[in-house]
C-alpha cells in the first residue's frame, strides 16, 4: 500500500477540507430555503443575540438618562448660582437707586436751607425695643453737633438731637410716645396757629398737636411748621399736614392729628439743621 494512504492524519485533514469546501460551496448556491444545520446555527445566533442585545440596550438608555440627569443637574445648578446671583445684584442696584434718589432729594432740600448751617449725617443704629423713639446717627461733637439741634429729611422734620458724643449722637424722634417731648408748631392758614406736638398716636400714625386755641379755624391739609418761638428750632422746618380736628373734654382747646411728611421707619441719611443764634444768645446775655 503507498505511504500516502499510510498517513491517516493527511488523509483526515484533506477529508475535513474537501467536506468544508463541499459545505461552502453549498451555502453560495442561489436556493429558497435554508438546511436545517444552517437554519439551527442561524436561529441559535439570533437568539443569542435578543438575549443579550435587550439588557445591554437596557444598561445603555439608563447610563444615558443617568448621565443626561448629572448634566441637566449641573446646569439648573449654574443656573441657581446665576439667579441667585443677579438677585444680589438687583438688591444692590434698587439700593443704590433708592439711596441716589434719597440723596439728591436731600441736595434739593439744601436750597431751602441755605440760610440755615447744616450737617449731612447717616443712621448707623436704631433700638428695636424703642423703634418710634430714638436712633444713633454718625455725627457728634466733633463735627459740630450739640442738643436740642433740628433732625430732618427731604421730606421733613423727624426730631431733634437729644445727647451728643465725640462722634455719635442720639436723635429722638417726634413720633416718641414720651409725653414731655413738646415741639412748638404753627398750622399755616390765613394767620399762623399754634399748639404744641404732645405725642405719637401708634395706631393711626400720626402726630398729636394740642393746646391750639378753640376759637381757632383749623381745617385738614393745612400744613404743620415749626415756629421758631420756642428758641428751639429753626422757624419753617416742614413737619406734615392735619388729617383730623377735635375739640378736648372741656371744649377750650381743639387737638389736631397731622399726618408726618416724613417717613419714620425708613430712615438711612439725615440732615442735622443749626438754629440761628440771636444777638443776645452770641453776646452771651
Amino acid at each position: 500500500m503507498p505511504q500516502f494512504f499510510k498517513n491517516k492524519r493527511l488523509i483526515i485533514l484533506l477529508s475535513g477540507i474537501i467536506i468544508l469546501v463541499a459545505l461552502i460551496g453549498f451555502s453560495l448556491r442561489e436556493r429558497d430555503q435554508l438546511s436545517w444545520p444552517e437554519q439551527f446555527v442561524k436561529d441559535t445566533a439570533g437568539f443569542a443575540q435578543m438575549v443579550f442585545a435587550k439588557p445591554a440596550h437596557l444598561v445603555s438608555n439608563l447610563v444615558e438618562n443617568i448621565r443626561d440627569l448629572l448634566q441637566t443637574y449641573e446646569e439648573n445648578k449654574i443656573l441657581k448660582e446665576r439667579l441667585d446671583e443677579y438677585a444680589q445684584i438687583k438688591v444692590k442696584a434698587d439700593r443704590l437707586e433708592k439711596e441716589n434718589a434719597e440723596l439728591k432729594s436731600l441736595i434739593d432740600k439744601e436750597k431751602d436751607l441755605a440760610s440755615f448751617t447744616i450737617h449731612h449725617a447717616s443712621v448707623i443704629a436704631r433700638d428695636q425695643d424703642r423703634w418710634q423713639e430714638t436712633l444713633t446717627i454718625d455725627k457728634g461733637e466733633v463735627q459740630g453737633i450739640k442738643k436740642d439741634m433740628a433732625v430732618i429729611t427731604a421730606g421733613g422734620m423727624i426730631g431733634k438731637i437729644k445727647s451728643v458724643g465725640k462722634i455719635t449722637s442720639t436723635v429722638q424722634l417726634l413720633s416718641t410716645v414720651d409725653r414731655t417731648n413738646r415741639t412748638h408748631v404753627a398750622i399755616q392758614g390765613e394767620h399762623d396757629i399754634y399748639g404744641l406736638i404732645e405725642g405719637f398716636d401708634v395706631e393711626k400714625q400720626q402726630l398729636i398737636i394740642k393746646q391750639i386755641p378753640a376759637e381757632e379755624k383749623v381745617e385738614k391739609d393745612m400744613d404743620v411748621i415749626t415756629s421758631g418761638l420756642a428758641n428751639v428750632f429753626p422757624k419753617g422746618l416742614y413737619i406734615g399736614k392735619i388729617e383730623k380736628v377735635e375739640p378736648d373734654q372741656y371744649g377750650l382747646t381743639q387737638t389736631a392729628y397731622v399726618k408726618p411728611a416724613a417717613n419714620f421707619y425708613n430712615l438711612e441719611n439725615v440732615i442735622v439743621v443749626e438754629r440761628e443764634m440771636t444777638a443776645s444768645e452770641e453776646s452771651g446775655e
